[in-house]
Parts: structure tokens; sequence; C-alpha cells
């Protein structure tokens, strides 16, 4: 069954988005006016998926369900181990979609939903406005009453930038939701079920300038807002991250689509070190790369970024003048248990 396929997984970038069908109605968006996605290469994609541009054939589970969220416009709960590539997946499918720059919205305890939407600095507009008047004074009766000028402090965050009224689906990678305040996961769901917010600050203007330009979070993005309310054409992509180490509430994970993402094979493994350090490099490595899953499917904690850092030390910073036993114990020491305390 891949007819149905929107994303295939193998990397290759198409126009396949242009087939997805309209959502169902109670998925419909009718935010405007349309916005271009932003194109160009996308922010972070060789140093997430290597030179290769994410070409390393995914789950065929992963592909069904990053489907499914497409289709069915709903956020992706991506769970699984740490280094098992839960946060690549965003970089693969904007990559392959062609959907433009990722928005990264890096979670920790002290983040909020406001933080995500979008940051207003009023003690900056103030002291700006003063030092105009102080510039002004003894002039004409010259006085700022451009209300406009409240978009250059103001700045949409990767949520809020994400959910404006793009004429193709963003792609928003939330990081390590699992770290956040208890709150957050709850404080989520009106924004993600009606893919709007409304912004206060801009709405007590709507009587006197109904369009306002804000700053986005694309680099020297900027995208007008009407009468303060921000609302999505088509929904975006939405991959939230979790190592698994907090259960969310029910009322959030029935508004995602689950997935978890299994420890990359042995093949796997070796397309990721092709990727990033040439094919040559990956041949010459293979028994680490064997070593290494042998490790992983024992007892033990161990994250893919250890084999690639190790491999490169090993294979591509040595020279003719390197003590390659020296050499191997550091990579000994970089391939051991995480749990394991580092060396003395």
């Amino acid at each position: 069954m891949t007819g149905w396929l929107i994303y295939r997984g193998d990397g290759r970038p198409h126009d396949g988005i242009l087939r997805l069908p309209a959502p169902p109605n109670w998925r419909t968006f009718d935010g405007g006016p349309p916005l271009p996605t932003p194109s160009g290469n996308e922010s972070g994609t060789d140093r997430r998926l290597g030179s290769a541009g994410g070409a390393i054939a995914a789950n065929s589970t992963a592909v069904q369900m990053v489907n499914a969220a497409l289709y069915l416009r709903r956020p992706l709960l991506v769970t699984g181990k740490p280094g098992v590539g839960k946060s690549a997946l965003a970089f693969q499918v904007a990559h392959e979609l062609q959907l433009g720059p990722v928005l990264t919205w890096p979670i920790s305890s002290r983040s909020n939903l406001r933080e995500g939407l979008y940051e207003y600095d009023p003690i900056g507009r103030l002291r700006d406005e003063n030092l105009r008047q102080l510039m002004t004074t003894g002039r004409s009766n010259e006085r700022d009453t451009d209300d406009v000028s409240i978009g250059r402090y103001l700045t949409l965050g990767p949520l809020g930038t994400a959910l404006l009224p793009f004429d193709r689906p963003r792609v928003l990678l939330i990081d390590e939701i699992d770290k956040s305040d208890v709150d957050l996961p709850n404080d989520l769901l009106n924004v993600l079920e009606d893919g709007q917010y409304l912004i206060p600050e801009l709405r007590r203007l709507a009587g006197q300038s109904e369009r306002i330009v804000v700053q986005t979070s694309d680099p020297h993005g900027r995208a007008p807002v009407i009468n303060g309310l921000v609302r999505c054409r088509a929904f975006p992509f939405i991959v939230l991250t979790s190592n698994d180490e907090r259960e969310f509430p029910p009322a959030f994970l029935r508004r995602c689509i689950r997935l978890t993402l299994a420890e990359p094979t042995a093949e796997q493994l070796a397309a990721m070190v092709a990727a990033h350090l040439g094919a040559n490099v990956a041949d010459r490595a293979q028994h680490m790369i064997d070593e290494f899953t042998s490790r992983r499917n024992g007892t033990g904690t161990f994250a893919t970024d250890q084999l690639l850092s190790a491999i490169y030390l090993r294979y591509s910073s040595a020279d003719s003048n390197t003590d390659i036993a020296v050499l191997r114990t550091v990579v000994d020491h970089i391939l051991a248990d995480l749990n394991d305390p580092g060396p003395t």
C-alpha cells in the first residue's frame, strides 16, 4: 500500500505535498491572506542529516505514521531512546517535501505557551519612544501616532510562526516535550485544536490599525497579522519528541499521532555514517558499526552520535603521525556505556 504515501521516506525531494487531499472538515482552517512558504535550504539539514540530505531509508512504520499525521493534520508525538533520530525525522520530512526551514522550539522546565507563540518587548518600545521624543523636542509639534510601529517590538515564536497562514504546511519541531512543566501539554491543547491564537497587544489596536507587520522566527522574516489574530491555512506538520521520561494526559495524547522509534539497524547506521562522513569511511568502519550494534543490543545505554564521533576520530582526523594506540583508547572511552563514569 504505497499509493497513498505523500512522504516516502527515501530522502529524495519532490512535490508530493501538492497531492495531499483536503483535510477532514473538523481539521479545516481558513486563515489568510495566504503567505508563500519560505524557500531555500532547510536550516540545520546538513548538520542533522549529513550531505545526503536525509537519503537514508526511513523505518516503514515511521513513514506510515508521518503520512497519517499529514492527512489528519495532527501533531506527531515521537518517543524513543536518545539518539534514535526523533528530531531528525522533522528535518527529513521538511527536506523531502520541500517545506522550507524547520522551525525549532527546544523545551526546558521553564518553557511556557507564550514563549512558543510570541514575545513582546514593551520596555524596548518605551525606551525608543522616549529617545524619539527627546530628539524631536523644540521642533514642530511632532508626535508619533503610528501604532504600526509596535510590530518592530513583537516577534512570533516558532509555534506562532508555524501557525501563520502559509500556503504549504510548515514543519515545527517541539523538542523534548517531556522536559516541560506539567502544565505545558494541557496549555497546548486549544492552540493545536483550533490552529489559531490571539495577540492581545495587537487586538487592542484593531480599531486603529487592522494590519500590523511583525517579525517571525524565520531569518529576516516578517508577516502581517490582521486584527491581532493568527490563524493557519495549512496546519503545520508538528513533531513533538519525548525520551519517554514522563506520562502525558489523555486529552493531549488523543490529539496526537503516536510513534515509537526503534534503534537504527546496522544497515541504517552504515547509511548514517556514509551520509555524514562518506561512503569510504563507512566501509572502513564497518567493524566499528558491527561492534557498536552488538554492544547496544546487550546491556547498557548507548547513543548513535557516540558511534559517529568515534568513527570521525578514528578515520577522519587521524594522519600518519597519529599514535593509533592512544587514539583507540580515546575511541573506547567515547563508545563506553553512558551510565559508566568517564575516564579519570
